[in-house]
């Protein structure tokens, strides 16, 4: 029997709506399993703004301090996105939750459902063999930069200490060892400082990890090649921004940003919530895809070593997914809700 304490942060948009999902598979496995799991839901992003006045709650960050996981929806409104004058918004309580709970890994796997390659904007062929992961530093470089601005310029600073990669690139070389063992660095050396210095650690690492074969790519070709070939990757690692955007590109493959899960990595702390955004047009309506979601609580359960549960929740979903239980991002005909692809799924793990 397991104990585990989560901080829940449903968010905005159809944060609530795919968290609660999730929950019910939580549940399902802990009742299939006889774990402990206590829930501790807390506000964050707009939603926050709206009832204390602080995307980030001070009651928000001292549970996600003291849980052994925290599960985040979504977060953003387009009130705050179209008021260009807004000083406080959702996207604040994001970024300080990571700076605060130390979350300098985001973590994005990407598998390919093979009843599902049709949707994708690849040809199905182009999609075979596609299993990558993408290590993106979270806490530093140019979004965390010193910011100037004045009437007619402005500027951001992309700053990296070579501690600040050391711990990243750790990781990814770890995950490549049990992987593929293929390390794709990508970066910008041919033209940036910052990126010369990811290069110059990253190279230095590599000779502890002899059995992993290192190459680069400039973010340019990367994104070019993602579309060209992306079976060739197996684990990517890379900075903030170039992270940000390879990893967004990375997520259409699979034919809906509602398949793909991400978990945020620090000393101590883990942060799990699919790729998608808050989606505000679907909100309420009972139309989201909770599979994204439902897969970050799949990583949360193998991060806790719970590695029985967790297959046992990666099957149930392929099952549905096989069988055509599928929301309606995916088809069009006899689309499931989201309430009842999350049944469906805690259904699967009970029987």
């Amino acid at each position: 029997m397991s104990t585990k304490q989560i901080t829940i942060l449903k968010g905005d948009g159809i944060g609530p709506e795919v968290v609660h999902e999730a929950m019910k598979v939580l549940d399902a496995i802990a009742t299939k399993f006889d774990h402990d799991f206590h829930f501790d839901e807390q506000l964050i992003g707009a939603v926050a703004i709206d009832k204390t006045g602080d995307p980030l709650p001070a009651a928000t960050l001292q549970s996600a301090k003291h849980s052994d996981a925290v599960l985040l929806g979504a977060i953003g409104d387009p009130k705050y996105d179209n008021d260009p004058s807004a000083t406080v918004r959702p996207e604040q309580g994001l970024l300080r939750i990571r700076k605060e709970l130390g979350l300098y890994a985001n973590v994005r796997p990407l598998r390919i459902f093979p009843s599902l390659k049709h949707l994708s904007v690849l040809k199905p062929e182009q999609l075979d063999g596609v299993d990558l992961i993408i290590f993106r530093e979270l806490t530093g470089g140019i979004y965390f930069g010193e910011k100037t601005k004045s009437t007619n310029t402005a500027s951001d600073l992309c700053l990296y200490h070579r501690f600040e990669i050391e711990r990243i690139a750790k990781l990814a070389f770890e995950s490549a060892l049990i992987r593929r063992k293929k390390l794709c660095l990508i970066d910008k050396a041919n033209v940036l400082e910052s990126s010369r210095l990811w290069r110059k650690v990253v190279q230095e690492m590599a000779g502890d990890y002899p059995d992993v074969e290192l190459s680069y790519l400039f973010i340019d070709n990367a994104a070019m090649q993602m579309i060209l070939n992306p079976a060739q990757f197996d684990v990517i690692l890379t900075s903030n921004m170039f992270g940000d955007i390879i990893s967004d590109e990375a997520s259409v493959l699979g034919g809906s940003l509602g398949l793909l899960p991400s978990s945020s990595a620090g000393k101590s702390a883990r942060l799990y919530e699919p790729v998608h955004g808050s989606y505000p047009q679907a909100a309420g309506k009972n139309i989201a895809n909770p599979i994204a979601t439902i897969l970050s609580v799949e990583m949360m359960l193998r991060d806790f070593g719970l590695i029985e549960e967790a297959d046992l929740l990666l099957s149930a979903v392929d099952a549905c997914v096989a069988e055509g239980k599928l929301t309606a991002d995916l088809i069009n005909d006899n689309s499931l809700s989201c309430s009842q692809m999350g049944e469906a799924i805690a259904a699967k793990i009970m029987s």
